[in-house]
């Protein structure tokens, strides 16, 4: 008997779409490529270099400089300098095509001031006669230009400028200010960017403790029962009690910790003595940066090292240090084994940390996220619902996120995400008997 179909069942139906993604475009290379998996955008692009030569507006004969980039309803301005008559800014301004209202842009030089800005000079372009740029086409060079005053006349100082009509594949796109972002505020405009989130590199940091020699002990009166303690930032591990009663321990444990780079705290060793319940007395320490600890990719032995131990002592009011005893270690980083930073069961690249220990990459894995539609609202914005949207991708130890298309139900054009390269491999397990 066959079964009903389900009522709205053709909501859930494949549906064929053909954006214009470019990606049927014969003569490419790998830079023009870059974004064939998305809708390509226009995009206006206003690159502030520098200026030279620009006049004094204030009483005391200074300037205090930015540029404010002004198209239509949509205004990017420069940090400003103080007292500079010669700054440089070489700041990106983009403009999306679909949102210009206006035929004429407007790059304007002010003096910041505390009451009102000064007016120092313009530069302006007929969008008509802006040159159109396309990758792998040469970046567009900066020219000079002469200021002009309110009257179109020419005045002192010269602005340097490249403007040009271009696409998401532009590779001044991710840095550029964005007048579509422009009510997020100047402090959040880098937060809504696209960003590739990496999982830390860790090592393991493999100390073996051999022995001590000439230990100082401060009660002379019964032989120490030492211990090595190793602290690495908030994490410490420790040994057991030496079974040799003496000055000079034997010891020969193996302690592991594991630590992320960039490498910020050191590993510091201390040799302990237990002089009683829950007393430890220091006998000394020694301070071992990671930076210069070996790094070993192979199952060769490592080359142990003696190390002074750094003992305090008071003189005359003032703490000094002195060397009087040593410790025998062997030390490195291993980054033969993969270190997970995640549970087994959903970790998907387990390659060593050693990058020369890395299988060969298979390629790339793209995505393009084109577009979404009906979105609801999830806040509130000028008394109106509004929705700030943006993609998440993981894979692997790799996090994506697509940039943030700002006030839309239906945003479009998020960014290709390269989600490699990197290496398939599974974990190996241990038959348990």
């Amino acid at each position: 008997m066959q079964r009903a179909p389900l009522a709205h069942s053709h909501e859930f139906a494949l549906k064929e779409t053909s954006p214009n993604i470019g990606a049927g475009a014969v003569t490419r290379d790998k830079l023009s490529c870059t974004y064939d998996l998305v809708e390509q955008m226009q995009y206006l692009y206003v690159r502030v270099v520098k200026a030279t030569d620009l006049p004094a507006k204030d009483v005391t004969g200074s300037l205090d400089p930015y540029v404010e980039v002004k198209l239509g309803n949509f205004k990017g301005v420069t940090k400003h300098f103080e007292k500079k008559s010669n700054p440089e800014w070489n700041q990106v301004f983009a403009f999306s095509k679909d949102r210009i209202q206006a035929s004429v842009l407007e790059v304007i030089v002010k003096d910041k001031d505390v009451i009102s800005d000064d007016f120092v000079g313009r530069v302006w372009f007929d969008l008509n006669e802006i040159p159109r740029r396309v990758p792998p086409d040469s970046p567009l060079a900066p020219q000079w230009y002469r200021l002009e005053d309110r009257k179109g006349v020419k005045a002192k100082g010269e602005l340097m400028l490249a403007v040009w009509m271009g696409t998401q594949a532009d590779e001044a796109f991710p840095d550029s200010w964005h007048s579509d972002a422009a009510m997020v505020g100047s402090e959040a405009v880098a937060n809504i960017r696209s960003k590739v989130y990496l999982s830390p590199k860790l090592w393991y940091v493999r100390v073996n403790v051999i022995e001590a020699q000439d230990l100082i002990p401060i009660d002379k009166s019964r032989y120490p029962e030492v211990f090595v303690k190793v602290n690495l930032g908030s994490k410490f591990v420790r040994t057991r009690v030496s079974q040799s009663k003496n000055i000079s321990p034997m010891s020969n444990e193996d302690l592991m910790l594991v630590a992320a780079e960039p490498f910020e705290d050191p590993l510091i060793l201390t040799v302990e003595d237990r002089v009683g319940p829950n007393k430890d007395e220091i006998l000394g320490r020694c301070v071992i940066h990671l930076q210069i600890v070996q790094r070993r990719l192979d199952h060769k032995p490592v080359n142990s090292r003696w190390f002074n131990l750094e003992k305090h002592a008071v003189v005359e009011g003032e703490k000094e240090s002195k060397f009087a005893s040593k410790i025998h270690l062997r030390v490195c980083l291993d980054g033969g084994f993969h270190v997970l930073d995640e549970s087994t069961h959903y970790s998907s690249d387990l390659r060593p940390t050693a990058k020369q220990l890395w299988k060969p990459s298979i390629g790339i894995l793209e995505v393009g996220i084109i577009s979404a539609l009906g979105l609801m609202p999830m806040k509130t914005r000028d008394g109106r619902g509004t929705t700030d949207a943006y993609c998440v991708a993981k894979y692997g130890q790799k996090w994506i996120r697509t940039r943030t298309i700002v006030d839309s139900f239906t945003p479009k054009c998020w960014n290709k995400t390269k989600m490699g390269p990197s290496t398939f491999s599974l974990p190996l397990h241990r038959k348990l008997k």
